[in-house]
């Protein structure tokens, strides 16, 4: 009745008005308050919209890039009602990251992530395993690497279980006889089997109908969890009943979940202590220890966001830095045949590299390490979050704002790569030919939240790649030019090759 009658007094158009008027009043507020805390400068924010009239959400990235030549390498942007600080250059994200750990230690609460873990009934884990924060993500990470340790990860065991993966992914690349074919889900397949023997003690055959249902669910989450309407959704939950995208993104880790709820049954049901066989062994039997204690963070919820974020991470950002460089080495052969070169002068006949044969090819390494800074596949890191007012260069960030480490404006830094914008293997090679180096190299991110699957990754980098240019020269199909080969990213989450087909033709 009040609403009605406040309606019939003044009219909807004056109650326009002054909710406008009430918007900018509390934008006001906020830029006053923004002054006193001495933020890093910034585009003024618009009401309702905030930055986001400068702000591209198919490539955010490249507008925070453009944003940083505007405002330095500290500046503050308002992704609607959203605000966040961005760290732009080497200097700047190392300052943060390495000297100031601890103030930009914590994890970003993202509200898609927050949407995912609850809709699995999990409120007790407000975030996946790459989110936790404070005690919780210590006690985890702890034992996350103590466990991936123990099962091989950085070992000679390891090697031999990528190098098995390599071998069959060979067999499958030679089915195709020359003739072109998408490497997509043969390449995350392959790397996915590594860390699915670490995490479950058993590979899938690449034509398991589950395994690929599974796949192309974390593919699919990884596109749409770049997407505009999921970056939306995280600007304006609020509003979330508007976006599908979402919803697709909660279905999808749903059915992933009910997969892993089941393996996890059959791993407990199985559970013998003397006879581990992976990750999620490790876990249950910490599980069985801790059972009696009322604050254990070893729980099914736990469990199950662990898994699920090693299982994601060790499959995507590896497979899709392999499917760069195959890419690439089609688009510049004689780069190509240079590696191949040098691996005729270290590898035998008939052999696969192996990670002792690294230090013998410089070039290699070289190519390997380049490719990932050009693919320069999670261009913003993950989110960071001030767990108290930050003094950073000058300014003050508030208790609580997320940060951004813009990874990308780190892999091209001018002040430190020759050609940041060219495919340039020279900026790992000194003037004879030796591998270097480099410190503006963080694909991983560094600091206490650096990636820990780091050390996983490089083997499987070096194996993968090495292993199918002994056995492959990489073409292009029939009719296609080299010089059309498309080197723009598919925007997802990562930055992905744009579809493409490959011909892998026998090399000896």
């Amino acid at each position: 009745m009040a609403i009605r009658s406040l309606l019939q007094y003044v009219g909807f158009s004056s109650l326009l008005y002054l909710a406008a008027g009430l918007v900018a009043l509390v934008y006001f507020l906020a830029s006053r308050k923004r002054s006193v805390c001495n933020l890093p400068p910034g585009p003024r924010p618009l009401p309702l919209i905030g930055n986001l009239n400068v702000v591209d959400l198919k490539k955010p990235f490249q507008s925070l890039t453009e944003l940083s030549k505007i405002y330095g390498n500290i500046f503050t942007v308002h992704f609607g009602p959203r605000k966040v600080v961005v760290l732009a250059g080497y200097e700047t994200v190392k300052d943060a990251l390495l000297n100031h750990s601890e103030e930009f230690g914590e994890r970003a609460e993202i509200p898609i992530f927050r949407k995912i873990a609850q809709g699995n009934g999990k409120e007790y884990c407000p975030l996946t395993a790459c989110f936790f924060h404070g005690e919780i993500w210590k006690t985890m990470r702890r034992f996350t690497l103590t466990t991936l340790r123990d099962f091989g990860m950085g070992k000679r065991t390891i090697e031999n279980r990528i190098l098995e993966e390599v071998t069959s992914l060979i067999k499958y690349f030679e089915s195709y006889q020359g003739k072109p074919f998408d490497t997509k889900m043969i390449l995350n397949s392959a790397v996915s089997n590594v860390i699915c023997s670490i995490l479950f003690g058993e590979r899938f055959e690449y034509d398991d109908p589950v395994f690929l249902t599974l796949l192309k669910l974390l593919n699919e989450n990884t596109k749409l969890l770049g997407s505009p309407m999921v970056l939306l959704y995280n600007f304006y939950p609020s509003l979330g009943f508007l976006f599908g995208a979402p919803k697709t993104v909660q279905q999808n880790v749903d059915e992933l979940s009910a997969f892993l709820q089941k393996l996890f049954q059959e791993h407990k049901d199985e559970l013998n202590e003397n006879n581990l066989t992976g990750f999620v062994d490790a876990f249950l039997m910490k599980q069985q220890q801790e059972s009696k204690k009322s604050n254990t963070y070893f729980h099914n919820g736990n469990l199950l966001f662990s898994t699920l974020d090693l299982f994601a991470a060790g499959t995507e950002t590896t497979s899709t830095t392999v499917r760069w460089g195959l890419l690439l080495m089609m688009k510049y052969p004689e780069i190509q045949r240079k590696i191949q070169e040098e691996m005729k002068h270290v590898i035998e006949p008939g052999q696969l590299p192996k990670l002792e044969d690294r230090k013998k090819m410089p070039y290699t390494d070289a190519v390997i390490h380049e490719i990932q800074r050009f693919a320069n596949i999670v261009p913003m890191s993950v989110s960071r979050s001030t767990p108290t007012d930050v003094d950073f260069q000058g300014y003050v960030i508030p208790k609580g704002t997320e940060v951004i480490p813009l990874l990308t404006s780190v892999l091209n830094d001018e002040l430190h790569w020759k050609t940041p914008d060219q495919f340039n293997p020279s900026h790992f090679l000194d003037a004879a030919g030796n591998f270097i180096r480099r410190e503006a190299f963080i694909p991983f991110s560094i600091g206490r939240r650096a990636c820990l699957g780091e050390g996983l990754a490089k083997m499987e980098l070096f194996l993968f790649f090495a292993g199918l240019l002994r056995k492959f020269v990489f073409q292009t199909p029939p009719g296609v030019d080299k010089s059309d080969l498309d080197l723009t990213a598919d925007v997802g989450f990562t930055l992905n090759p744009m579809p493409h087909l490959v011909c892998a033709v026998p090399y000896e």
